[in-house]
């Protein structure tokens, strides 16, 4: 019965899939810009907009292919990438790498489904389903990023701005420390930010590399909470619409900023908050912090391997250091306020806890915990918007029940999932002594 319902839910998955791209490519077109099916068309015949996350989401591919076929497939994105570049610079356009590997992808999946069988075949589709997702994923969100510019003409960074003076207005604080830190620092922050796909498929990589050999796919990676993030997040931009401090409060604001402030001066409290008309190109994505949350996601996925045991020393540093430069990042360039990244990180351990271990089923214990995600959530975010004023006048009792609420969801979501690997490591070790 389980598994005639999870294939029911995967035919269901596969229809909505090409339905929401037409839906948003008819958007697209009817509001001037590139939809996500031209986009895919650039990445295979054109220039592709990204140049990494194609090669992401073809190596995501080939942990579900033999070694050989490995081999192949690098070999083969790589002769199709020279090609195309070559061709490229010839006609004097930009350089750029990806449509080696969109190609290949696609050959992957056509070799699955017409001379593949059993195991090999499930695993293959399997693999490139998961790379052509994490593909399609960022094509969805480019038009989403257009959609809350074109829903939402006023932005919340007025209530947002003084809901963080109770967080001691981190992005100021930051934005000046990396000025005087200096431009080698901001580079490093930079790539981080930018490329956390990259710490993302390293993690995948390492949890699904027995599946060829195994012929098993684990109940739950990386890869799923990364996709439902990227789909339940942006939902809430339409509802918070907020550019960011170096936006609303900075010079990238194009005359339509309440002023020069950042980062070197804090703006003053404004007791009568409005929402502010922005500009029509500059993506309202600041509520929550999506980066925050996969930047988490990316760091929980580190602390454990998949069968409860610790992970090794480097993939825990490798976690803990894109979660902190990542955090750096977003507050350090002013493309965040602090509040925007507790939502974040709330977001992410809410939506963890509904994926996580799904062998536990849904008891008492998960409904809980994501009620209580939901929950705070929703105060937070209604906390932002109606009580800001009284959080800038009372930054203290403000912060700290902010923070409260922040720490009460993480000491329940590790006492949920991870007390327990604990106990059970222990009993393990117990056992074979």
């Amino acid at each position: 019965m389980r598994a005639r319902s999870a294939r029911t839910w995967i035919r269901l998955g596969a229809a909505a899939v090409p339905l929401l791209l037409i839906v948003l490519q008819v958007v697209s077109i009817g509001h001037d810009y590139e939809g996500p099916l031209g986009s895919v068309w650039h990445d295979y015949v054109g220039t592709p907009k990204s140049m990494s996350v194609p090669w992401a989401g073809l190596i995501l591919a080939l942990v579900g292919i033999p070694l050989r076929s490995r081999l192949i497939a690098l070999g083969a994105a790589i002769g199709i990438d020279a090609v195309w570049v070559t061709v490229r610079l010839l006609h004097g356009a930009p350089f750029a790498v990806g449509n080696g590997p969109v190609w290949v992808l696609t050959g992957i999946a056509v070799l699955a489904a017409l001379r593949r069988q059993g195991v090999q075949r499930r695993n293959a589709l399997h693999a490139a389903a998961l790379g052509a997702l994490l593909i399609l994923a960022t094509k969805v969100g480019d038009v989403w990023l257009h959609i809350t510019v074109v829903t939402r003409p006023t932005v919340f960074d007025h209530y947002a701005m003084l809901a963080d003076h109770a967080l001691g207005d981190p992005s100021w604080v930051l934005g000046r420390l990396l000025d005087e830190l200096g431009p080698v620092v901001s580079a490093i922050l930079h790539w981080v930010y930018i490329e956390l796909p990259v710490a993302a498929i390293v993690v995948a990589v390492w949890q699904l590399r027995g599946v060829v050999r195994a012929g098993v796919w684990p109940r739950h990676y990386l890869v799923r909470t990364f996709l439902v993030l990227g789909l339940v997040g942006p939902l809430i931009y339409v509802l918070f619409p907020v550019v960011g401090p170096m936006f609303a409060a900075g010079s990238a604001g194009h005359g339509l900023q309440l002023g020069n402030f950042w980062p070197n001066v804090v703006p003053p409290i404004d007791r009568s908050p409005t929402a502010m008309p922005f500009d029509a190109y500059t993506p309202r994505n600041c509520m929550p912090s999506m980066h925050t949350a996969w930047a988490l996601s990316v760091f929980l996925h580190t602390r454990r391997s998949l069968d409860g045991g610790p992970a090794p020393v480097w993939l825990r540093v490798l976690g803990t250091f894109w979660l902190l430069a990542t955090l750096t990042a977003t507050l350090g360039f002013g493309y965040h306020y602090g509040v925007d990244l507790v939502a974040g990180a709330v977001l992410c351990l809410t939506v963890e806890s509904v994926l996580r271990d799904p062998a536990r089923g849904w008891g008492w214990f998960r409904i809980r915990l994501v009620g209580l995600g939901v929950v705070v959530l929703a105060v937070l975010l209604l906390s932002y918007r109606y009580l800001a004023v009284a959080m800038a006048d009372y930054p203290v009792l403000a912060g700290t029940v902010v923070l409260a609420l922040l720490a009460g969801v993480i000491a329940a979501f590790h006492a949920t999932w991870f007390a327990g690997d604990r106990d059970s490591a222990q009993a393990r070790e117990m056992i074979r002594a």
